[in-house]
């Protein structure tokens, strides 16, 4: 890969403000008195790990996507940059759906097709950077975790068992 330019850095900071972007959903739906009163797992992190832990995958989905817009472009990478779109709504819907609408269901599934989206970023990112498809490999590991934690929430919280 060539050296990167002023308008490489730019479009760097196009999609670092594009993830945060689908981050600030979970700003505006924050877990709140609701989310302490329910029942939780033992192996549920702290909730002060959650932050820095998105910084650092936001940080990755970011570099990730710009990689392989340096490498092919949005016309020959047009697949991948869709993908990363998809997966950005989403991961934006989640935190609408969990600490918003309080559907714990709903949640799990989004989170299903997330990890299906993250997947098909890491096959759409490969043939173009190598790299940038396994900078996406913590993202699913930390999103599999995720939909467990929530299915587990899910199950000791019946109440919001709709589904």
């Amino acid at each position: 890969m060539e050296p990167a330019t002023a308008s490489d850095y730019l479009a760097l900071a196009v999609f670092a403000g594009l993830c945060f972007a689908a981050a600030l959903s979970g700003a505006f739906f924050r877990p709140g008195p609701w989310y302490e009163t329910l029942a939780k797992p033992r192996w549920r992190p702290p909730n002060w790990l959650f932050g820095p832990a998105w910084l650092v995958l936001f940080c990755l989905i970011a570099t990730a996507a710009w990689r392989v817009w340096r490498v092919a472009g949005f016309e020959e990478g047009s697949l991948a940059m869709a993908v990363f779109g998809v997966q950005l709504v989403f991961n934006a819907a989640w935190s609408a759906l969990f600490f918003g609408a309080r559907r714990m269901d709903w949640a799990f599934w989004n989170l299903a097709a997330l990890w299906l989206s993250i997947l098909a970023m890491i096959v759409a990112y490969a043939p173009h950077d190598a790299t940038a498809a396994w900078m996406m490999v913590p993202y699913l590991a930390w999103v599999t975790f995720a939909g467990a934690l929530n299915r587990a929430m899910w199950q000791l919280n019946p109440a919001y068992a709709r589904a």
